[in-house]
């Protein structure tokens, strides 16, 4: 069996993950995490300081606000740590790397399988096509989504920098310029309405042709399950940081 303390548990992912999690033999939520208030089947606590059980692993779908705080927890109780919460900045990702030393922890800026494989497409496609193509990524979410453009997208962008020869400039705001397109940018648009649960397209525009990798999400059960096998997975590995790329070679 393996114990989980699920961070932001009554968010829409902390949500998913227990109802997801209420279907699994092998694995249970111990305790929640959460500012607000709520009905559950386990003790919810504001702090994670507060509670003084154990278990396997934390997963955090919480807020950048809680990390610090989360990290330094699970830092002192030597417990495993997905972060699956998204608008961090710089400061929240050193937190992360330094917290990895010490106990480890999976990060990635989506936790769908899918996702990850939508990143390596678009290496390959950049390896080979980024130095003569335009470059551009569209994400669409739903209406409460608060960070734009989303994790995922900047996640991608940085996948597809990472095989071009020169680092490019992210243009997020080109109406804000009156000029023509840099050959040295990859365009990233944000499109937030409904219930869109989370789509990713890359395009690469050439001389007369236009080639697209994309990748939709049905269901937020999706990232809950990429979440619960990443806890399962890290629960008895030695510090460091892991991602779903390990995943996928284990």
């Amino acid at each position: 069996m393996t114990d989980i303390l699920l961070s932001g548990c009554y968010g829409k992912m902390g949500r998913a993950i227990t109802s997801y999690i209420a279907g699994c033999d092998d694995i249970r939520i111990s305790a929640g995490l959460d500012i607000a208030e709520g009905n559950g089947d386990f003790p919810v606590f504001v702090s994670p300081f507060s509670f003084d059980g154990k278990v396997d692993a934390i997963i955090d779908f919480s807020s950048p606000a809680a990390l610090p705080g989360l990290l330094e927890y699970a830092v002192d109780h030597k417990i495993p740590a997905v972060i699956a919460t998204t608008g961090l900045d710089d400061a929240h990702i050193e937190l992360i790397h330094k917290a990895s030393k010490s106990i480890p922890v999976f990060f990635t800026a989506n936790m769908s399988l899918g996702v990850n494989l939508v990143c390596e497409l678009a290496k390959i496609a950049a390896k080979i096509l980024g130095n003569s193509y335009d470059i551009e990524i569209i994400e669409a979410h739903h209406n409460q989504k608060v960070d734009a453009p989303s994790g995922t997208a900047l996640m991608i962008a940085d996948a597809i920098s990472s095989e071009l020869e020169h680092r490019p400039n992210y243009e997020y705001n080109r109406q804000a310029k009156r000029e023509k397109r840099t050959k040295n940018e990859i365009g990233i648009h944000a499109i937030r309405g409904g219930t869109i649960v989370g789509e990713h397209e890359i395009i690469f525009a050439g001389y007369n042709e236009v080639i697209k990798i994309s990748h939709s999400a049905a269901s937020k059960e999706l990232f809950a399950a990429g979440a619960v096998n990443a806890a399962v997975f890290i629960k008895d590995k030695k510090p460091g940081l892991y991602s779903m790329s390990d995943i996928v070679s284990a």
